[in-house]
């Protein structure tokens, strides 16, 4: 036990888990960080981030038979030749779909950090208000003055452009300048904004750095270049990620210890003490079991897997998973319904084009039930969306040689799109459980996912159809074209819940620091956590509550209410 005792553990080295491992070996806490995937360090193993498509194989496609292996990550936007290192395979980590469900997940040090869609948007007060006055949800354990300071905390290091706009459904952060809209873009915000007077079209904010401030050169982190191949690995350090931030500066402190390859089987409670004292390790490789223990442990596995480990976590005292006498672990699981696009024509500007590919688009913040709920559904969404024109228009019918490279080079008309990222609600039937006759190859049993929409969702995205088509109208857009994508909850990579906080240990796991009701010295702050989701990106909102945790820990430590 002398040789394998740490401080603090911290299971997962993704987006909240390297937050913990700064802030704990900052703080002069000797850290342990379990990463049940392989190491990948940045730079070093980023194989693709230089490449060009024809330095691939396939030219950057991935061959038949691997997508009919693994149906699910294959769905994934950023799946492809050159990223699919950074992704778990179905074929080599199953779970059981009681009703389709996309998991997608990110099985090396850095998780899904390093393949993120770095969109980064504070909570506003009505987020943390809205689903227990709307009685959608349970209230809330904290509101928008608590976690505004570890916001801005977390920003200032991770390097977050955007514009000031001064808006309460959307609060203002630590900035770095943002990225221009292009002029059709501008257009569109004159006109939807002068349409309507309470609705926002504004510039996305993302975890980029336009103008490094001298915290990222410290990092070793450069100004992003507009390439748009971040999936691959950035070679610059320019988007933010575990590998490029967070741990290489917790290794600094000679606090952390990282150890990949290893699958957290469970939390151990020792009966006798009363008290979580440790955590059970398999070998990926060798499948050799080992323990390790701490005075305190975070869980930050991503919520589906933080889930699977608390309800394989079973004991005398807790026989139904580790602090679960309510019931309540593994319900309650939600995520974010991207289902509904549109496409548009706009005319005009076609002496007019852009320059580089921007890592973001515009947003509008949420509209609906924001002060009271209004609509005839409960919950919000927020429109995102933006203009280009493409380029080699009539490359179909061109011949070879000069005719095709003239075709290449001709710009076409501008189009615009949009698409929507909404809430969902909260459900008791939307859960996970454990499979009782199913194992993976580590001995854990399959998890099972039991999560679909419901009319709620149906009458969310009914109205984004209706107010995206009026509002792209009234801009001007020609030919507007409605989608529904019919994709699996999961898709999005936005799941929450399953442990959520609370005020009452009867209808929640955690209190407002993220710390279990009834296991003081067991945290946790990934998307497990989240009472709710909100309209926002979840992953800045994860980063914070996990600074703040830390930050509560450590002072309870010190005080001895952990030990």
């Amino acid at each position: 036990m002398n040789t394998h005792e740490y401080d603090a553990i911290v299971i997962g080295s993704g987006i909240s888990g390297g937050w913990a491992a700064k802030e704990f070996c900052e703080k002069g806490l000797k850290t342990l960080v379990l990463e049940r995937g392989r190491d990948v360090q940045h730079l070093k193993d980023y194989p693709t981030m230089t490449a060009a498509p024809w330095d691939m194989p396939h030219r950057n496609q991935i061959p038949l038979d691997q997508k009919l292996a693994d149906p699910v990550v294959n769905r994934c936007y950023a799946y492809a030749e050159d990223t699919q290192h950074f992704f778990a395979k179905d074929s080599e980590h199953p779970y059981v779909q009681e009703k389709p469900f996309d998991w997608i997940r990110g099985y090396q040090v850095g998780g899904k950090s390093l393949i993120w869609a770095r969109q980064t948007q504070r909570w506003s007060r009505y987020e943390f208000e809205r689903p227990g006055r709307d009685g959608y949800s349970i209230e809330w354990p904290i509101g928008y003055a608590d976690i505004a300071p570890w916001y801005s905390h977390v920003e200032r290091f991770v390097g977050i452009s955007g514009n000031y706009d001064g808006l309460d459904t959307l609060p203002d952060g630590e900035f770095l300048p943002a990225w221009g809209l292009n002029c059709v873009e501008k257009e569109l915000q004159k006109r939807i904004k002068a349409a309507y007077p309470d609705r926002d079209p504004i510039g996305g904010r993302c975890a980029h750095l336009t103008k490094p401030k001298e915290i990222h050169l410290q990092q070793g982190r450069g100004q992003c270049m507009a390439r748009n191949q971040c999936y691959r690995g950035c070679p610059f350090g320019a988007y933010f990620s575990s590998n490029s931030g967070t741990l290489p500066w917790a290794a600094k402190t000679g606090n952390l210890t990282l150890r990949p390859d290893s699958v957290v089987h469970s939390l151990i409670f020792d009966d006798e003490k009363g008290k979580v004292t440790g955590v059970r390790v398999i070998d990926r490789v060798t499948k050799e079991a080992t323990e390790y223990f701490a005075k305190v442990i975070f869980l930050n596995a991503a919520t589906l897997n933080t889930n699977l480990i608390l309800l394989n976590s079973t004991s005398k005292r807790y026989p139904n998973g580790l602090g679960n006498d309510s019931g309540l672990l593994g319900k309650f699981v939600a995520f974010h319904n991207y289902r509904g696009s549109m496409s548009a024509d706009f005319e005009g500007f076609e002496d007019s084009y852009y320059f580089g590919r921007r890592p973001t688009t515009m947003m509008m913040p949420n509209f609906r039930n924001v002060k009271k709920q209004d609509m005839d559904f409960q919950g919000g969404y927020m429109p995102f969306f933006s203009a280009s024109r493409g380029r080699g228009n009539g490359v179909a019918d061109a011949a070879l040689g000069a005719e095709l490279k003239q075709a290449n080079t001709e710009v076409g008309p501008w189009h615009v799109w949009m698409m929507v990222q909404a809430e969902t609600v909260p459900k008791e039937t939307n859960q996970v459980s454990l499979s009782k006759d199913q194992k993976d190859e580590w001995g854990m049993p399959l998890l099972k996912i039991d999560v679909s929409y419901d009319d709620n969702d149906e009458k969310v995205l009914a109205d984004f159809y209706t107010q995206g088509q009026e509002m792209l109208e009234k801009a001007g857009c020609k030919n507007i074209r409605t989608s529904d994508s019919g994709q699996n909850p999961g898709l999005d990579i936005h799941e929450m819940g399953g442990v959520r906080m609370g005020k009452d240990p009867k209808t929640s796991l955690l209190n407002g620091f993220n710390q279990f009701h009834e296991l003081p010295n067991v945290f946790v702050t990934d998307g497990a956590a989240m009472s709710s989701t909100g309209v926002q990106n979840p992953s800045l909102t994860f980063m914070a509550l996990t600074a703040r945790a830390v930050d509560y820990a450590v002072k309870e430590l010190k005080k001895g209410t952990l030990s």
